[in-house]
């Protein structure tokens, strides 16, 4: 496994090992690497040739200072990891090499898909997203890249940053990894105290139980779903909504849940945990 840390090395790594038309699969990452980014990183190394992923926590897509710092970071671990799903190519830049002071910083807007959920809690996070996956993807040109859809609005903007960029690249949205409990896998999940991670799995249950009424009009759902959260008092509800899973824009509280997407985000103390389910 090869570790490049500058643009220059990536791109001449690429050219030796890309040769003879080889599909490219890449797996863009923020490190912390669980078993979540696992699953991604194995369909990828079955469906290309060669393996490539980045570990780089964006700093630009944070809009909480507090956050960015606390952010888990163990590349060590990562590279264990990613040596183990058979990654040929991890691209490791500092910051300073993804953005070189006094060079213009190329701008994405996305929309309705960044004014809703997490791009109202989160204002210039979905820029800043696209403006690292947009650079990534000049420098990679993946034939496919994978990407988790518990961060199931983050797919829906990388999929128009696509678009907007006219390249030729496949995403591949992959299903949400789970642990035995049910909660879904995440880099903050290391944050959690052991008491909070043993109560965090009440989060998806509760997106399990309101399946039971899909049919029921969406204010009956956000209703059972809030008041489960609320009876939990370590958890505190950032948001719960119900929206359509392509233009990710609310559905209207009378109409049913069913074939929609519902959307949580959940505080547990300072780690904010967020998880999604089809109706």
């Amino acid at each position: 496994m090869l570790i490049c840390t500058t643009k220059k090395e990536l791109r001449e790594a690429l050219a030796s090992q890309r040769t003879g038309g080889k599909s490219v699969g890449f797996v863009p990452t923020m490190g912390a690497l669980h078993q979540g980014h696992a699953s991604l990183l194995e369909r990828a190394r079955k469906e290309n040739d060669l393996l490539v992923a980045s570990v780089f926590v964006n700093p630009i897509q944070f809009n909480n200072p507090e956050d960015l710092a606390n952010y888990p970071r163990d590349f060590e671990a990562d590279c264990r990891l990613l040596e183990a799903e058979g990654c040929d190519i991890v691209f490791h830049p500092e910051v300073d090499e993804m953005y070189p002071e006094g060079q213009e910083i190329e701008k994405f807007s996305f929309g309705k898909l960044e004014t809703v959920m997490e791009g109202a809690q989160r204002p210039g996070h979905f820029a800043g997203v696209g403006v690292v996956v947009g650079m990534l993807f000049r420098l990679v040109e993946p034939t496919r890249a994978y990407f988790g859809e518990k961060d199931f609005q983050q797919v829906a903007v990388i999929k128009d940053l696509v678009r907007q960029m006219g390249i030729p690249v496949q995403i591949v949205p992959c299903p949400i990894k789970r642990g035995e409990d049910g909660l879904a896998l995440s880099s903050r999940n290391a944050l959690l105290s052991p008491e909070a991670r043993a109560k965090a799995p009440f989060i998806y249950a509760t997106l399990k139980a309101s399946l039971e009424l899909a049919s029921r009009p969406c204010r009956e759902v956000k209703a059972f779903v809030e008041d489960r959260i609320g009876s939990c008092p370590e958890m505190k509800l950032e948001y719960f909504e119900i929206a359509d899973p392509d233009s990710l824009q609310s559905v209207p509280d009378e109409q049913a849940a069913h074939g929609n997407q519902g959307f949580i985000v959940v505080w547990m103390g300072k780690v904010r945990l967020i998880d999604n389910i089809r109706y």
